[in-house]
């Protein structure tokens, strides 16, 4: 009997260790941009990247359509996910370096949520709409550095755990709630007519959106970091991410290939990568 009891006490000190021991990356997190019909964005990724927690691709941006970001957790823990586009924390709406001080969102384990646009309030959201970048809500801040990019960085919590209730979305480090977007003017100083025709996520109309605020204590560093990089067809035609015209691509300068070892080319006779087997 003795042996038995301390064989138990053992189990329940060991068991948060084991627990927290888990190694978390890529596959972890599931990232997606949805369009308001459901469909899920056809996603083409990089051939490779050097570091191993970073997934990169590329997706097809369509002028003037409302869009959202939607995330899976699929561990059994919480996660903090820093969601930025055009380099813009969605939820403050300051700019972003993916870190684990700003404000982010928090999933439950094995919970999936979707992210409709910039936070207003609590309550209230204004949508992501595909627009030119001159027309963008970064744009009306002046800041171009991050422009098409919807970047999201997935933390873990640290060891102390706190209770999780499900009532919608929650999001943590409340710092003020997001201001409105400049009033239209003169564009930013060093954005250029193609740089301001370029693809950028607009401030779209306000909408109903719960949430609530919760504890959430993130590790110093993102287990994982994502960069969805959005453009126009002509662009994915023309640099090749894509197979236009009946798939016929123009031919390559055979001493200046720039689109050498940068991404995933298509299959055969097919022309989008399907965006479910990624991970």
């Amino acid at each position: 009997m003795r042996w038995q009891t301390w064989w138990w006490v053992i189990l329940i000190v060991l068991s948060p260790t084991v627990v927290w021991a888990q190694r978390f990356g890529i596959g972890d997190v599931e990232v997606e941009v949805i369009s308001d019909r459901g469909r899920s964005l056809p996603q083409y990724p990089l051939r490779r990247d050097t570091r191993p927690a970073v997934y990169r691709a590329y997706l097809e941006a369509v002028r003037g359509e409302n869009y959202s970001v939607r995330i899976r957790n699929r561990t059994n823990q919480r996660v903090g996910v820093v969601i930025a586009v055009d380099g813009r924390n969605i939820i403050s709406g300051d700019r972003s370096n993916l870190r684990p001080d700003e404000r982010m969102y928090v999933l439950g384990p094995y919970q999936q949520e979707t992210y409709e646009g910039w936070r207003t309030g609590k309550n209230r959201v204004n949508r992501f709409y595909f627009t030119e970048a001159g027309d963008s809500y970064s744009g009306a801040w002046g800041d171009y550095s991050a422009m098409g990019v919807i970047a999201v960085a997935a933390f873990r919590e640290r060891a102390s755990y706190q209770p999780w209730t499900q009532e919608g979305p929650g999001f943590s480090d409340q710092r003020g709630l997001r201001r409105a977007p400049p009033t239209e003017g003169a564009p930013a100083a060093g954005a250029s007519p193609r740089m301001q025709a370029e693809p950028g996520t607009g401030y779209g109309e306000s909408e109903w959106s719960p949430s609530q605020r919760v504890e959430f204590d993130p590790e110093r560093r993102p287990f994982a970091r994502y960069f969805l990089k959005y453009a126009w067809r002509d662009m994915l035609c023309r640099e090749g991410v894509i197979a236009c015209d009946g798939g016929r691509r123009p031919p390559r300068n055979r001493f200046w290939d720039e689109d050498d070892d940068r991404y995933a080319p298509p299959p055969p006779r097919q022309e989008r990568y399907n965006g479910e087997d990624w991970r």
